[in-house]
């Protein structure tokens, strides 16, 4: 299995040395299982109690482009401390079928905890509607006064340390030349060619592609909108270029435009990174198969496998979704679901005000208390001029902490016993067909599935032991197999196209 090695030490209390003890467990780990470490992603003097972490956001986002499937850490500790910040940032990576492994602890996490972080990731889907609404009320704070809501500013602006926008010298000339090439005509496969070999890189650090150069072409701020959700507003920018130049490269765009390719929907694989297989341990993933006629057929199968290196057989998606979930569901007896509540909202109570949040406040504190200090020393009747500029620069220091704590306060989470009750309880009378109430089954209460072609072992959080399902299983999924075979030769030949999703 690919790999990509984690480390961190905080300002305080570690050094570089702690990152070389951290990378040699993690390898010394990776080596004894079997596994290729493929990247390292580190971050020096940086706290675990925020997300906010340079190497972090970018390790994150590189799972989108799967050249890795686990994330080893030191101890989880390392990811993070925060249960809300690892439940939604372990939902990002397991949708692209990355999960966290830890060189320390014997399993990812101990089962209460999983438990827990797994409810809050469940609810935090669940009550999605609201976090964002939330979320986007602080971001509207910075929206208002067009300041940097902290995404990438594109290519030819920069951001100062208040947020503010401006025009990079180095950077908006080559925007501006690139408008040109495209609206005198040249293919945008030969600007694409060009850019590239002159080493040009996006404003994220990357060659050039149709898709980064599209983006470029269409974005509005280069003439002067400042743009927030579906809001554009103009001359809240600096200006790059003049709109008889972008209107002329928009002209030449829908020209171009293509009527868009009919998108397939995607099937979501809920056992993805908990599903391994029983034979050789490499993880199981979605395959799909389509048959002459367009039916759509959906299957795990071992990684190896599929290389012709293991023998495990294909088994139906559904089947055996079903029943993992129909397990899991046993667990939320009454009993077990006051002990899940009591559980979940001692760590609400304890993690509601983040240190994300302390820090911000504290670093207010010292600011106001510095303008004190300043004033004191203007009626004593010193520099006037100087200090004067010094209270003008602490009170712009102060408005940019305080639309940060906004910002921060708005990704606050905060669920009470009450709504965490009422949540558990639709899943265990809820519709089991209904995709939400599957996923969040599978996200509190199943930690990983071992699956042979005879039997399959599932470990539970919540549960005593592991639970051992004969041939009495596999046989209802062989017969699934079966009636899928059989359905799909009345109708047509086998599948003729697979794919991993």
């Amino acid at each position: 299995m690919n790999i990509v090695i984690y480390a961190r030490y905080s300002s305080h209390t570690q050094t570089e040395q702690s990152i070389e003890g951290q990378l040699e467990t993690c390898y010394e780990y990776a080596k004894s299982h079997g596994h290729t470490a493929v990247g390292e992603y580190i971050d020096r003097a940086q706290s675990g109690t925020t997300d906010n972490r340079t190497e972090f956001q970018r390790m994150i986002a590189d799972s989108d482009k799967h050249f890795f499937e686990a994330i080893l850490v030191y101890q989880l500790d390392r990811f993070a401390r925060n249960r809300y910040d690892s439940a939604i940032n372990k939902a990002k990576l397991k949708k692209n079928g990355v999960r966290v492994i830890s060189a320390r602890e014997n399993i990812s996490d101990d089962a209460s905890g999983i438990l827990v972080e797994g409810v809050l990731e469940s609810m935090a889907e669940y009550y999605s509607a609201e976090l964002s609404q939330k979320i986007r009320r602080g971001m509207s704070i910075n929206a208002e006064k067009h300041l940097s809501n902290g995404s990438n500013p594109g290519l030819g602006y920069y951001v100062d340390a208040e947020r503010r926008f401006h025009i990079d010298s180095e950077t908006a000339p080559i925007v501006r030349e690139i408008f040109e090439m495209y609206a005198s005509g040249k293919p945008a496969v030969e600007i694409i060619k060009d850019l590239n070999a002159r080493q040009i890189k996006t404003s994220i650090g990357k060659q050039f592609n149709k898709n980064s150069l599209h983006r470029l072409l269409k974005n509005k701020r280069y003439i002067g909108y400042y743009i927030y959700k579906d809001t554009a507003v103009p001359d809240a920018m600096p200006r790059i270029m003049e709109d008889g130049l972008f209107e002329r490269v928009q002209q030449r765009l829908a020209l171009n435009k293509k009527a868009p390719s009919r998108a397939r929907a995607k099937e979501e694989y809920l056992l993805t990174t908990k599903l391994f297989c029983g034979y050789c341990r490499e993880m199981m993933v979605g395959y799909s198969g389509t048959s002459k006629t367009g039916i759509m057929y959906y299957y795990y199968i071992c990684k190896n496998a599929r290389k012709k290196k293991c023998k495990k057989k294909t088994v139906s998606k559904r089947a055996i979704e079903d029943k993992v979930i129909f397990e899991c569901r046993k667990l939320l007896t009454d009993r077990n679901i006051e002990k899940i509540v009591e559980a979940v909202a001692a760590v609400c109570n304890a993690e509601y005000d983040s240190s994300a949040t302390k820090r911000i406040k504290e670093e207010i504190r010292k600011v106001d208390r510095a303008i004190e200090n300043l004033w004191e020393a203007l009626e004593a009747g010193q520099a006037v001029d100087m200090i004067t500029e010094r209270i003008e620069k602490r009170k712009q220091e102060k408005e940019a902490l305080q639309t940060q704590l906004s910002i921060e306060k708005g990704k606050e989470v905060f669920f009470s016993a009450a709504q965490i009750k009422a949540f558990l309880y639709s899943l265990q009378k809820g519709n089991m067909p209904d995709e939400s109430n599957r996923r969040g089954l599978i996200n509190i209460f199943l930690r990983s599935v071992y699956l042979w072609d005879d039997k399959m072992t599932l470990v539970l959080n919540g549960g005593d032991k592991p639970i051992t399902i004969d041939d009495i299983l596999l046989d209802e999924i062989e017969e699934n197999n079966r009636k899928v075979v059989r359905s799909s030769e009345k109708s047509a030949a086998p599948p003729k196209r697979d794919s991993f999703l």
